[in-house]
């Protein structure tokens, strides 16, 4: 291998070790083992099992705030809402060797830890665009980041409970989520189904 292939392997080793055993329960001579090299090569790409990490969570973090700041662009519509949760529950169930990563080392109501850093910073994205909602609905566009707190909670919480029971299946999934974050419980719907706007844009490849 060349050494960028070989950079690539090691992350790919890596990614799915500590997706499976977490930073502590993964050691240098196992990922060394698994990508078939000697330990001193994954020291001299990455400088220890904590460098290998470190790049691996930089990654998945670049990619779910890549994937958030995409699905958070546009009108503020309920399809808007209900392909985002689509498309957030797909991350998860193609990606959930990252999804396990990011969430590993920390409870998103915890406070502290990557993933906290990162539902903290979709928070504030969600912020502005509540903060005209709450507005226009004549409430106070003041507690938009009580809301947005509450809302992006609700949706990683329940994200991480998909992932293990992996049902219902995914846009039954997703029309649940929205269901709650648009009507409210005083006003849900018995039977939700994602809108045949939000299915016509997700046929379409968006």
């Amino acid at each position: 291998m060349t050494g960028k292939e070989r950079r690539a392997q090691l992350l790919d080793v890596g990614r799915r070790l500590f997706a499976e055993r977490g930073l502590d329960g993964t050691s240098i001579e196992e990922i060394a083992a698994r990508a078939g090299v000697s330990k001193p090569v994954v020291y001299e790409h990455f400088g220890g099992k904590e460098g290998l990490y470190a790049v691996v969570v930089d990654r998945e973090v670049e990619r779910f705030l890549a994937l958030a700041t995409t699905l958070l662009d546009g009108e503020d519509t309920m399809a808007k809402f209900e392909i985002a949760a689509v498309e957030l529950l797909k991350y998860i169930q193609e990606n959930s060797d990252g999804f396990r990563i990011l969430v590993r080392d920390s409870n998103p109501t915890s406070g502290s830890g990557t993933f906290a850093s990162l539902m903290s910073d979709i928070a504030s994205q969600v912020e502005h665009i509540l903060g005209d909602v709450l507005k226009t609905r004549g409430y106070d566009p003041k507690l938009a980041p009580v809301y947005a707190q509450m809302l992006v909670g609700m949706v990683a919480s329940a994200g991480q409970w998909w992932l293990d029971e992996r049902k219902p299946k995914l846009e039954e999934m997703a029309a649940h989520l929205v269901n709650l974050a648009w009507n409210g419980l005083s006003q849900l719907d018995p039977k939700p189904r994602l809108s045949a706007e939000a299915l016509k844009e997700l046929r379409n490849g968006r």
